[in-house]
Parts: structure tokens; sequence; C-alpha cells
């Protein structure tokens, strides 16, 4: 069955987001930094804010739990614009020519508190014609039911849909539901991987 839909994750893949773009200037050691925005700060804490926890009850946890970086964890939330690079314009400007034969839509894990700034920064993000973010729905990638309301709430068939996601686990689970995939991994262009399923 031919693509009609095609389904976009932002973070990594249009937008390029990095906390380390901001703690780089905070940690004189390099390891520490690491250590700390992979075992503090790190993704399974992230992923709570994505899931729809708020911040500053999500700050006060991890300050508790790690008094010694109390200072840096009470950063995260306060500078989180400084994580932001901009789009990845090799990406972005792929969607115009897809919005002319395709239905656009995002699919993206990210704090109902934060996506607001980064939609509003971003023109581009007004050429979809629907957007799900975890943190409104209070429900995460890479678990299925959120695929599935993407799916229901946009009347979208599986098989019609390509799912474009750099994290492979979220790939994975849109394997298992029926989505044609692109995995962002920086092996291959999107523009290239568009080609090669015949979209552009």
């Amino acid at each position: 069955m031919a693509i009609k839909n095609i389904v976009f994750d932002f973070g990594g893949v249009l937008i390029d987001w990095n906390p380390r773009y901001f703690y780089k200037n905070v940690f004189r050691d390099k390891s520490e930094m690491e250590f700390f925005l992979k075992d503090i700060c790190g993704h399974e804490w992230v992923q709570k804010q994505d899931a729809g926890y708020s911040f500053s009850e999500a700050t006060k946890e991890l300050q508790n739990q790690y008094p010694e970086y109390r200072s840096e964890i009470e950063m995260y939330h306060r500078n989180w614009e400084m994580m932001l690079k901009g789009e990845i314009i090799e990406n972005t400007k792929l969607l115009k020519p897809l919005k002319t034969r395709y239905r656009l839509f995002g699919l993206t894990n990210w704090s109902a508190e934060e996506f607001p700034i980064v939609f509003d920064r971003n023109p581009f993000f007004k050429i979809f014609e629907g957007i799900v973010i975890s943190g409104k729905e209070k429900k995460v990638k890479p678990n299925k039911d959120i695929y599935e309301l993407l799916l229901n709430r946009y009347r979208l068939l599986v098989d019609e849909s390509l799912f474009i996601d750099d994290n492979f686990n979220n790939i994975e689970t849109a394997k298992e539901l029926g989505f044609f995939t692109i995995h962002v991994n920086g092996n291959q262009s999107l523009k290239e991987q568009l080609i090669k399923f015949g979209l552009l």
C-alpha cells in the first residue's frame, strides 16, 4: 500500500537539542559532565517530564537524592533554552516539498512545559497537520499507546504511514505496529532515505 502519511519525531530529527550545549560551560571536567547527564539528569529523569511530570517536582526530588549537585540540577530547567541549537535545516527544508504530496504529523517525547517554547521559535511546526506531544498526553514513546493515539486521533492507517525517529527503540515499536520506518542515525541523510522510498 502506498505511503500517504509521514510522522516525524522532532528532537534529533528536526531540532538540534542537547544539554551539553549548556553544561559544557558549567563543568570543567568533561567526564563529570557526562556522568551528570547520564546518571543524574539522564534519560529516565528527562522522560518523567516527557510523560507529564512537572519540572519543579522532578527537580526537587532529584536535588534531595543528589544534594551535592543541587545547583547543577536546578540549572537544567532554568537554562533549558540554552540547550537548543535550532532547527536541523537539511531536514526541515524537506517539509514543504513533502507537504505537497503527503499528510505530515509530529509524534514527540517532549515536556508540555517546554514544547511551547520550541514551537514558537520555529515556524516550520505550522506545516504539520497535527502534533502529538507526550507531556500533554502523559504517554511516551516507545510505548505503543502513544502511537495508537496518533493513528486514532487523525484516522491514519498504519500501513499507509512512515515513521521517522532517531531513537532505535522508538523505531522498533513503530515496526511492530506496522509502520514503514526511517531511523535517523547519521549513517545516511534523511533526504537520501526518503528518496529510497520514492517520496522525494
